[in-house]
């Protein structure tokens, strides 16, 4: 049994070593492996990086990598396949159950698939598993199903049912769902065609008399999934109605395949975690599994980019400069606008982001909340502009200068709401994280528009507000 501890506690020994160095002691880490339940290790490797867990794998011996390997995630079975040669695939799984071998080669990058596939070494099994996988693309439930079943044909005995299962191969693990079909007249003898009437399991048939006929006891309400269904709509019919697989259908509704519940289990697991890192708005695991150099490097860009179009608003100040040297009162209140409206950005981003990852975006929603946002945005800087532009007029005993003060505040707020609102919808439209750009993109053009309005309206009434 694998304790919760057990691989928790390995996954901070390993990652306090990375912390210490970027190339550990391999020497060390074989010694804090060895004898670890290969569950223990797949689940203390997905807490690390890509490149860490690489550096890991090459310590481990061969059969740890072997088993290891299967129950990765697949992100990172791509990211360690990818460092070894070509050739070596069809050794690394050779010790695999064919369902199993047949999962880690088809997520593995194409020069490699193709490898193994010309491989005389690779299982049959296997190989004719990976070729009906690679039919469908990635993240569907073709890419997952497996041809390694039982399936019966219509008006068989339990018995003779029974003899079928006893043929099969004990070393591939084949589901307990049997699927009874019926060959189709225009395709008979193609595994496309054939259609499935119902399902049954071994349990089942034990429990009932060997002369009963299989028709009599399958059950005939079938729930499946398209071949190009998304691989998160088969993990949310195996949650739902509890299967222990689901069988898929082909383009013409023929079996194709069937996904055992377990091989789903990592799909509802990759959900869980994306569905949380889009509750909080951003690639939250991602950011939290980088270094310090490589989150920096991935934000400064960002930054980069406000201080360019900040030194815009340092130009337009400058610009003005007369202005404010006649009316020094007026840079009294440039950050009371900047951070009113700084904020008012700051809080449209933030509601934009949650609702982008909360729900599906269609144009229809974008509109609707560019609509709403505006709306909002247009009351609050009303009320603020009114109430600022008469502080603005009180202090400076001019009505005039209120006036810009509340009408530079206004502008700037509007401008905010919908900066706020809008680049956070470009930024995953373009598939960059909306969390890390909303925010440095929206104060620079709020500072901009809001400083350009402001000192505009100044210049034009300087003659009253002097």
């Amino acid at each position: 049994m694998i304790a919760e501890p057990d691989w928790k506690d390995l996954a901070k020994a390993l990652a306090q070593q990375f912390e210490k160095e970027a190339q550990p002691d391999s020497e060390y880490l074989h010694s804090i492996l060895q004898n670890r339940p290969s569950a223990s290790i797949a689940l203390a490797l997905e807490e690390l990086t890509p490149e860490q867990v690489v550096v890991v794998f090459n310590v481990l011996d061969e059969q740890q990598v072997t088993e290891v390997l299967s129950k990765l995630d697949t992100a990172l079975v791509k990211e360690v396949i990818r460092k070894l040669p070509p050739g070596n695939l069809a050794d690394l799984v050779a010790n695999l159950p064919p369902r199993e071998a047949a999962a880690v080669v088809a997520e593995a990058p194409q020069k490699y698939v193709r490898q193994y596939l010309k491989d005389s070494n690779a299982d049959p099994s296997a190989v004719n598993d990976v070729e009906c996988r690679l039919q469908y693309p990635e993240g569907s439930a073709g890419r997952l199903m497996t041809t390694q079943f039982v399936s019966l044909p219509t008006g068989i005995s339990v018995s003779a049912a029974l003899d079928m299962v006893r043929k099969t191969n004990p070393a591939i693990d084949i589901p307990d769902d049997l699927y009874i079909v019926a060959d189709d007249p225009v395709n008979t003898g193609r595994l496309s065609g054939n259609r499935l009437v119902g399902v049954v399991s071994i349990r089942d048939l034990l429990m009932n008399q060997p002369d009963q006929l299989v028709d009599d006891i399958m059950a005939k309400d079938i729930i499946s999934v398209s071949a190009m269904a998304s691989d998160d709509d088969a993990a949310a019919l195996v949650s739902k109605y509890k299967f222990m697989t689901l069988p898929v259908l082909d383009k013409n509704g023929y079996l194709a395949g069937v996904i055992p519940s377990d091989d789903l289990m990592q799909v509802i697991v990759s959900r869980t975690r994306r569905l949380y890192a889009q509750a909080v708005g951003t690639d939250a695991e991602t950011m939290e599994k980088l270094t310090p150099l490589k989150a920096a490097r991935l934000r400064v860009p960002w930054l980069m980019g406000t201080m360019l179009i900040e030194l815009l608003a340092g130009i337009v100040i400058s610009h003005f400069d007369s202005v404010l040297q006649k009316v020094i009162l007026l840079a009294s209140f440039m950050p009371v606008i900047s951070a009113i409206s700084g904020n008012v950005g700051l809080q449209a981003a933030a509601i934009t982001v949650r609702a982008l990852d909360s729900t599906q975006t269609t144009r229809r929603s974008v509109s609707a909340s560019l609509l709403k946002e505006g709306a909002t945005s247009l009351i609050m800087a009303l009320i603020c502009g009114l109430v600022l532009g008469s502080i603005g007029a009180v202090w400076s005993k001019h009505l005039p200068f209120g006036i810009v003060i509340g009408g530079a505040l206004t502008c700037s707020m509007l401008t905010a709401g919908l900066m706020g609102t809008i680049i956070p919808v470009v930024s995953k439209r373009m598939g960059f994280d909306p969390a890390t750009t909303a925010g440095p993109f929206e104060t620079a053009f709020q500072d901009v528009i809001g400083f350009s309005v402001f000192l505009w309206l100044a210049s034009l009434l300087q003659h009253w507000i002097s």
